[in-house]
Formats: structure tokens, sequence, C-alpha cells
């Protein structure tokens, strides 16, 4: 199954592109989870929010709602994967105020952080056996078979990432379950995805991917609504090539040529099977 998705939901420029002009910000998360099964919390990289708040935004979504969270900077942009028993503790006691909403933990690491197996090796330790992992190395000498092994033996997700309509990293299967972000794309208005793109990309998960292996798949280009856009069109792809999708906001009848419409992510949401965090 595909679980679609996008990388954040309190953005400025979506009110009146996705949410009602009337509808208070405070009430954004409960209109998102209606139209959406999933969503990656990247804001908990820049500021890890407390307990409290998971356990709140648990209580404001479906039961079937999934919610994957960026890990904080602290591990990995400033400490830099050394000592990472309590960032990670840390970090597992509030993420898991989210309860049976979590979703994948993503750790994104920073560009300049060159490959250590053995820190990473050492920082997936860490997790428990049931919450699951997705790694985005951002440089290029991570792209080895010691990388390779340590996330396998971890059962821990290569993120797969595209930026410009391209893959940025290698497409490795090491585990049962798949993790894809969309940067930016390079069709207009920027920074939309073009429909060869995103076809591309449902035929790789399709290839990688049996029915039962869940697909975590986020759009990360949140300017002027295009991750909304973009997250509908290709989930109405991955539905005419016969996937399995999670939830999301309808189409027209015409389907993704005219998916760039306001009156499209708006719409009532198209039905898809029950999602839970698989």
């Amino acid at each position: 199954m595909i679980l679609v998705g996008t990388s954040g939901w309190q953005y400025r420029d979506w009110r009146e592109r996705f949410y009602p002009a009337k509808l208070p910000q405070r009430l954004w998360l409960e209109h998102f989870a209606e139209r959406f099964a999933t969503v990656e919390v990247n804001n908990a990289f820049y500021r890890l929010p407390e307990r409290d708040t998971f356990v709140a935004w648990r209580d404001r979504t479906p039961d079937d709602f999934c919610v994957a969270v960026k890990m904080s900077r602290y591990l990995t942009h400033i400490k830099r994967l050394r000592e990472p028993e309590e960032p990670v503790a840390r970090f597992l006691d509030r993420a898991t105020g989210v309860g049976d909403r979590l979703g994948p933990v993503l750790v994104q690491l920073p560009p300049n952080l060159r490959a250590d197996p053995d820190a990473l090796d050492a920082t997936l330790r860490l997790f428990p056996a049931d919450v699951r992992v997705a790694v985005e190395p951002r440089h290029p000498s991570w792209w080895t078979d010691d990388t390779r092994r340590v996330l396998e033996r971890h059962r821990a997700a290569l993120a797969w990432a595209d930026r410009l309509s391209r893959p940025v990293t290698p497409l490795w299967r090491t585990t049962d379950f798949g993790y894809l972000r969309l940067h930016e794309g390079r069709a207009r208005p920027w920074p939309r995805y073009g429909r060869a793109a995103l076809a591309t990309w449902v035929r790789r998960l399709g290839e990688t991917f049996g029915d039962a292996e869940p697909a975590y798949v986020y759009f990360n280009n949140d300017p002027g609504g295009a991750a909304i856009v973009d997250a509908v069109a290709f989930a109405d792809l991955a539905r005419r090539a016969g996937q399995r999708v999670s939830r999301t906001p309808s189409t027209r009848p015409t389907g993704v040529e005219r998916a760039g419409s306001d009156a499209a992510v708006r719409a009532s949401s198209a039905p898809g099977p029950a999602a839970s965090c698989p």
C-alpha cells in the first residue's frame, strides 16, 4: 500500500488553496487528516515538540492516521551522530506520545556529514524493533556496501529522495517498507512535478515493494500548495496503475490534468483503504 502525504501541514500560502479562508489555523490538522491519511512532521527537526503536543495530535486525528516524524537536528546536525543515547531517548519519549499513530522516524543527515557506518549503526541500535526508521544520507560517501549492510541489519529504510525530478539517492531496498521524499520538481509553476516524473516514481515503487509492504511518500515542495497538488496527482496515477493508495483529496473527473486547480484540492477525499501505521 502507498501512503501519500506532505511534509508538514501548516503553511500560510495553503490558505484558500487547501484550507478554507475562514477556517482557524488551530483546526488545520483536523482538516488535513480528513483528506490525507498520513503526514511527515518536518518541524520536529527544528524544534522537537513536547510530549503533550504529540498526545494532542493523536487525540485530534482519526484512528487510521499515520504520523511520520523527522528526527531532531540536535542528533544529526549538532551532535552529528556522536553520543546518540540521550538525543534518541528524548526524541522517543516525546514522539511516542502520538501512540499508535506513530509511523516511521526520518533521520536526515547533513549534506556535509561524510560516511560513518559505525556511528549510524550505534544510532540505529537505540531504536526499538517496533519503531520503523528511514535514513536520508546526503553526502555521496555514504553510497557503499557498508552503509547498505548497516541499514539492512537494523531493518531501516534508505529514504529515497528526489530533487528536480531526479533521484539523488541510490534506489536500494534495505527492508520491508519504502520511504520516498520529493523535494522539488521541474514543472511549472515551480516547484511542481510533471506527470511523467510522478509516473516514473509510481513505477519504481511498484517494481520494488509488494502489495503487503507499505511505501510512505511525502511531498516536501510546499510553496504555493505544490505539495498538495502533486500528492493528489501522484495518488491518482498510482490508483490508475492498480496500486492501493491511502485517501487523498479528490481530483475532478478529468483526472490529473485538472489536479492543479484550487477546486481539485479543496474537494472531498478520494476513498482509500484503511491506512493506519502498518
